[in-house]
């Protein structure tokens, strides 16, 4: 490892101020990109940049702690539920007004603050007072992937640093750079839409061809009945289990590798605080798998609208019908993908998607 920011893909620019900012921190930084973007590493390396005597040299005893989640000085915010609870913020507060236990800083990681301010929640008045008021030896991380002008007042307390999304050429060369097999690399990278971590678990995941193959050919095995639509929805959701088990095998690994803390009830990585950062993690996997899924059963039938089409206007009734499918089923398709922003169950969403398609 070079330094602490070598890991992050596609990221000069930004790794070059954190780099900097890390020699005379100020008291709050807001790090900003689109999903894949790897806010979440680059949040982590900063905060070891700044404990660090070096400033991020990545192999220090104290870049060891942080990066492995153990430095008692490196507190995660933990959230339970989609948007930030007040009295999880004022947790975060309270944590803030510690003293360091070692040289270096208290640092208070949130990520996703646009959370805290959306709608009408009240949480985002709780984390707008602890930017006011910081102590002198503590510094906040946060992070953002949506600016909405109600983050206005929250980011003009912090020094703001802005993150890009990578490109594939970027990601696969990270991943041949880990280890990974360049095909093998590239078939993860294409599947994770531009997501750094989640290209790193796909490119582990041996059954991630087969189950691209079987969301591609779901019209071929759609019988035309509701039992054949519930056959395919359990097989397809047997395939998100599967798909789930590598990164659950990466988090049954890292909580082996955690230690109690001797002597000490703080740290960031509480059990608590890990439990819900990993089912976050967990859930967010799973509906963009799904997320994949509906983009490869788009595609399907995207191929099958442009087939029907080529004759032109001297297609015959039978391709024009077969057209007509294909556009009703896209929106149905499209539909499904919408609903994934909700908090909907996942069951019931893939069985709703298959039924629907049936009757198109």
């Amino acid at each position: 490892m070079a330094d602490v920011f070598s890991t992050l893909a596609g990221q000069e620019r930004a790794a070059g101020a954190l780099r900097q900012y890390a020699r005379s921190p100020v008291h709050a930084y807001l790090l900003t990109g689109p999903r894949g973007a790897d806010l979440r590493g680059a949040l982590v390396a900063f905060a070891a940049a700044l404990q660090c005597a070096e400033h991020g040299c990545g192999h220090c005893e104290r870049c060891r702690l942080v990066l492995s989640g153990h430095d008692p000085d490196v507190y995660v915010a933990p959230r339970a539920g989609l948007a930030w609870r007040v009295d999880e913020l004022r947790e975060a507060d309270r944590v803030s007004r510690r003293r360091p236990l070692s040289r270096g800083y208290q640092i208070v990681i949130i990520e996703d603050v646009d959370a805290a301010v959306a709608g009408a929640s009240p949480a985002g008045a709780a984390l707008l007072k602890s930017l006011e008021e910081p102590p002198a030896r503590t510094i906040f991380l946060l992070s953002a992937h949506d600016t909405p002008p109600e983050m206005d007042t929250v980011a003009s307390r912090c020094v703001r640093v802005a993150l890009r999304a990578p490109s594939d050429v970027e990601l696969t060369a990270t991943l041949v750079g880990e280890g990974a097999a360049p095909e093998v690399a590239a078939l993860a990278v294409g599947a994770a839409h531009g997501d750094l971590g989640r290209a790193r678990v796909l490119v582990g995941d041996p059954g991630l061809a087969a189950r691209l193959e079987r969301w591609r050919t779901v019209p071929d095995h759609l019988g035309g009945t509701s039992a054949s639509a519930s056959a395919l929805a359990g097989e397809l959701l047997r395939a998100l289990d599967a798909a789930s088990e590598p990164l659950a095998a990466r988090q049954r690994e890292e909580a082996a590798r955690e230690v109690p803390e001797a002597g000490s009830s703080r740290g960031v990585t509480s059990r608590k605080e890990l439990d819900a950062r990993r089912r976050r993690e967990q859930r967010r996997f799973r509906v963009d798998e799904l997320r994949l899924g509906c983009a490869t059963l788009a595609r399907a039938y995207r191929d099958r609208l442009v087939e029907a089409l080529a004759a032109g206007a001297d297609a015959a009734p039978r391709d024009r019908r077969r057209a007509q499918a294909a556009l009703r089923a896209l929106d149905v398709v499209a539909e499904a993908s919408r609903r994934l922003e909700s908090n909907l169950d996942e069951t019931l969403l893939v069985h709703d998607l298959l039924l629907s398609l049936v009757d198109v």
